[in-house]
């Protein structure tokens, strides 16, 4: 089986700090290639891998400011799709636009959807439903217009992540500095408990960052610590004594909610979207549907097994995992294909 992994590159795989999406399609192609599968990663120049790297863009245009986005997609995206001949399958992980490039080739292109941005690029996914293969990464987030052949939830590489059995004594929040988030109410919440808040992510939307979080900046009891790389992200992870997650949208997946709990780390989440099949309610944190209710969750994570967390995600969030239902998805889709070109 040779493998064409498209990742994006908005940032370098791996991401040296943020961006989940090269960050999961590090760790399939990693896992992959472990399990003696011919893979080729077309991403940035300066990418790691012990696939075959194969490369357009030198670095990450969010990296490099020099590069013009639209341009590096575009020169990036074709180069797969014009060698889709020297593969059994293409899998794309970026996004829409790679499928409008698939007249390019007869190769079976499977597409990871990591959510959707606006209802406005559905077009492009109702266009090629049936002829594209589409992956969700939770049930939650799958679209009634599409046809799916698979969820797949996102694994994590566990030995990043060093369990930590002893509770800490600060609240977290860990992600994108932007209202759908939820960062100013986490602020709000540590205000009410008196506890020390500590912010971690890249500054997604900057007035909302000058309106809601800077002004209560105060190096001591609220701190910003910006975007954090892994050994930050583990030691910020495992000492903290609740992950707070008030999400005003439905969270496809959430990445920092299952690394928080490979570290044992309870989270305290807004139901919504892949939250109920991501927290045990009541098992590795809680699932409410207010700030009136995350206030009163945070008296009872004390009651939270810290090393049920950490099982809860090696049992179910697994890297190995991830790549053995990826392989068996890689194996439906050829099998599928073939069965195509017989009748055609």
């Amino acid at each position: 089986m040779k493998i064409a992994m498209l990742s994006p590159i908005a940032w370098r795989t791996p991401p040296r700090h943020y961006g989940p999406w090269e960050n999961i399609v590090s760790l399939l192609t990693e896992g992959l290639v472990q399990r003696g599968i011919d893979v080729s990663l077309f991403a940035t120049q300066d990418s790691e891998t012990t696939a075959k790297l194969i490369s357009v863009s030198p670095n990450g245009y969010e990296e490099d400011k020099t590069l013009v986005p639209k341009v590096w997609e575009c020169l990036h995206i074709s180069e797969v799709f014009e060698r889709g001949h020297e593969f059994d399958l293409i899998h794309n992980h970026f996004d829409y636009l790679p499928l409008t490039y698939m007249g390019m080739t007869e190769t079976p292109v499977v597409t990871t959807i990591h959510g959707f941005s606006s209802p406005g690029i559905l077009p492009v996914f109702r266009k090629y439903n049936g002829r594209a293969y589409y992956v969700a990464i939770s049930d939650s987030d799958r679209h009634p217009d599409l046809d799916y052949v698979a969820t797949v939830h996102h694994g994590i590489d566990l030995g990043q992540f060093t369990f930590e059995p002893n509770i800490g004594d600060y609240l977290l929040f860990f992600g994108r500095i932007h209202d759908e988030k939820g960062t100013s109410e986490c602020i709000e919440i540590a205000h009410q408990t008196g506890m020390k808040l500590i912010m971690a992510g890249i500054i997604q939307d900057q007035a909302y960052f000058d309106r809601e979080v800077k002004p209560h900046l105060d190096g001591d009891r609220i701190v910003y610590v910006g975007s954090v790389g892994p050994e930050e992200r583990d030691r910020l992870l495992g000492g903290a004594y609740t992950l707070l997650h008030p999400i005003h949208f439905d969270e496809p997946f959430g990445l920092s909610v299952i690394e928080a709990m490979a570290c044992g780390t309870p989270v305290i989440a807004i139901e919504r979207g892949s939250m109920p099949e991501v927290v045990a309610d009541g098992k590795t944190g809680f699932l409410v549907t207010s700030v009136a209710e995350m206030l009163a969750a945070i008296p009872e994570i004390g009651r939270i097994d810290r090393c049920q967390c950490r099982k809860w995600v090696e049992e179910r969030f697994s890297v190995n995992r991830m790549v053995d239902d990826y392989i068996r998805v890689y194996k439906g889709v050829l099998a599928r294909s073939k069965q195509e070109d017989i009748r055609i």
